[in-house]
């Protein structure tokens, strides 16, 4: 008789449900850390729920956005370092969907992974829970998927969908004029955007490697500038929008200032901004000089300094800069809105 083959397990596969259950009672209460009072229920459904109270709401909208981290996670897997990242994640969403004049209300996140390792997970949970915190919006539920064979052991991706409400009123952009001024909200580095060039500048090209100094003299690596977690605005893009007429605000992300100002001009207008009227962290002149990157080229991939822009009447631009760093950012005058034609002019130094 032939042999019995021997028997195959869903671990033999390279799928560990032990490893699974680990990861989630170890997330369990960076998730709970999040929850608002609308949250209903607890952890282990097959959805999360959360009450809205419609009756605070005229003509309530919702609005739904999801974005990931892109290749920032090859530079966190280099550095071995996972516990910020979630805040990326959270801040690509969430800044989204208030540039649209929305309060986040609550986030999911989706882990792909190579080889599920729980303490791994519960790093970059931890990160997204901050991240929800810092956007006062509920991680609500999320799903780690392990996918031996398409990912090796140590890849992942994180990927974030949020979810917040605005009054039909209150959408952005809205009434973007001529006279009007630009508000930069500061970014002490690349946010989520432009990791493909800096890798291929600094690392393919330059020959550095992810603990070296960042430039000379200094006491932090590049791997602690490149992981710089992004800034979450949006409380204070909400502050803002309380207390000065918003016309809009651009989120600076993949396109940079020329691909994202645009998105909120009307086709009579254009955006002209001044650099040097802000201060632009040093890890983007380390990345052009690694890869002799062309100006126009930088400005096209990189915030350079700035995550996101409001556009406010121009007799409140002096009010939205002081409302902005009164929230903990600092901020200044960056431009200005002029006939034109639906363009961006990134004005040289």
């Amino acid at each position: 008789m032939p042999e019995k083959p021997e028997k195959l397990t869903y671990a033999d596969s390279g799928v560990d449900m032990a490893a699974g259950e680990k990861a989630v009672e170890l997330i369990k209460a960076h998730v709970r850390s999040t929850f608002r009072p609308e949250v209903i229920g607890d952890l282990g459904g097959f959805g999360g729920l959360f009450a809205i109270d419609w009756k605070r709401y005229d003509d309530p909208l919702l609005v739904a956005s999801t974005d990931g981290v892109g290749t920032k996670s090859l530079i966190a897997r280099m550095a071995n370092r996972r516990n910020t990242i979630g805040i990326d994640c959270v801040a690509m969403s969430v800044d989204d969907i208030a540039a649209q004049g929305a309060e986040p209300l609550f986030f999911l996140d989706y882990i792909s992974i190579g080889k599920l390792v729980p303490d791994e997970i519960d790093e970059l949970v931890a990160g997204v829970a901050e991240g929800c915190r810092q956007a006062r919006c509920a991680l609500l539920g999320g799903e780690m998927s392990e996918h031996p064979g398409v990912m090796e052991p140590g890849e992942f991706d994180l990927v974030g969908f949020a979810v917040g409400v605005v009054e039909r009123s209150g959408v952005l952009p809205s009434g973007v004029q001529t006279g009007d001024r630009l508000i930069g909200f500061a970014s002490p580095g690349l946010r989520c955007n432009g990791y493909s060039l800096a890798r291929a500048a600094l690392f393919d090209r330059a020959g550095r490697d992810i603990h070296d100094a960042a430039w000379p003299g200094a006491h932090i690596t590049l791997a602690d500038v490149l992981l710089e977690p992004s800034v979450i605005y949006a409380p204070a893009m909400l502050e803002l929008a309380r207390k000065v007429p918003v016309r809009a605000f651009a989120h600076i992300t993949g396109g940079g200032l020329p691909g994202n100002v645009n998105r909120v001009l009307p086709d009579r207008c254009d955006a002209v901004v001044q650099r040097g009227t802000w201060d632009e962290p040093r890890v983007f002149s380390v990345i052009q000089e690694a890869g002799a990157v062309p100006d126009d080229e930088m400005a096209a991939v990189f915030n350079l300094g700035l995550g996101m822009i409001a556009v406010v009447a121009p007799d409140a631009a002096e009010a939205a800069v002081d409302t902005v760093r009164s929230a903990g950012h600092d901020a200044w005058i960056v431009g200005d809105v002029v006939d034109g034609h639906g363009r961006v002019h990134v004005a040289s130094r």
